[in-house]
């Protein structure tokens, strides 16, 4: 699937997104009505700059294509998180979160927006639900260490899809979901039987999963975010 841009004068009116550096809009309509944002793995500690061409961002990709088909393309702007260095340090990447979102905030206004992932990046986006544009996040293979915060949640979608090959991946995504319920947010949780925690093995499943949770996390939002 190609991303179809608006003819000019309209197709780079979204470059006045760069203030941060954090935020690279793919796609963008001229008023997007739902933003699709992908977030990368990354190590726990890792101070070397992030680069678009190094593998947990490619990988990205394929994952942001599979769910814009969720979306019509007429009202959703798609883009990619970008962290000024690879490593969680001690969670500055949900700074860059932040950032990429405060940028969004700034060319769109309010826009309801759903974080995809991967990783280390899921565990960001979670984080960075407290943000007013968020409604939603979706996390591939989150990682979860214990006793994450789930307050921010309140009121937004959370899906969370884990391989089904890891036992403790398994009962951490189950007891957060549990959680972010008595919080107050919509949370499911899928398991995927043979696939792995860096989504080489049956990527594909891997982004139908994302979709599906895109899916059902914007429909969430629509009927009021619950349990």
């Amino acid at each position: 699937m190609q991303y179809a841009l608006k003819e000019k004068p309209d197709v780079k009116w979204w470059e006045q997104s760069a203030a941060s550096g954090t935020l690279e809009v793919r796609h963008a309509p001229v008023r997007p009505e739902v933003a699709l944002l992908v977030l990368p793995d990354g190590p726990e500690m890792s101070q070397r700059g992030a680069w678009p061409w190094h593998l947990n961002v490619l990988r990205m990709r394929p994952v942001l294509r599979a769910v814009s088909c969720v979306v019509s393309l007429e009202e959703a702007l798609l883009g990619h998180v970008h962290y000024r260095s690879r490593g969680w340090n001690q969670g500055a990447v949900v700074d860059d979160v932040l950032r990429a979102l405060n940028d969004l905030d700034r060319l769109t206004g309010r826009t309801r927006t759903v974080l995809v992932g991967h990783g280390m990046g899921a565990r960001a986006a979670l984080q960075a639900a407290v943000h007013p544009q968020v409604c939603g996040v979706v996390g591939l293979a989150p990682w979860l260490p214990d006793h994450e915060s789930v307050v921010q949640l309140a009121g937004r979608g959370v899906f969370l899809a884990q391989s089904a090959t890891s036992a403790t991946g398994v009962a951490r995504a189950r007891e957060y979901t549990l959680r972010a319920r008595t919080a107050g947010a919509w949370a499911d949780v899928q398991l995927l039987r043979g696939g792995d925690a860096w989504m080489l093995r049956h990527s594909a499943a891997w982004h139908r999963a994302a979709a599906a949770g895109v899916r059902r996390v914007l429909a969430a939002d629509g009927q009021g975010a619950k349990a």
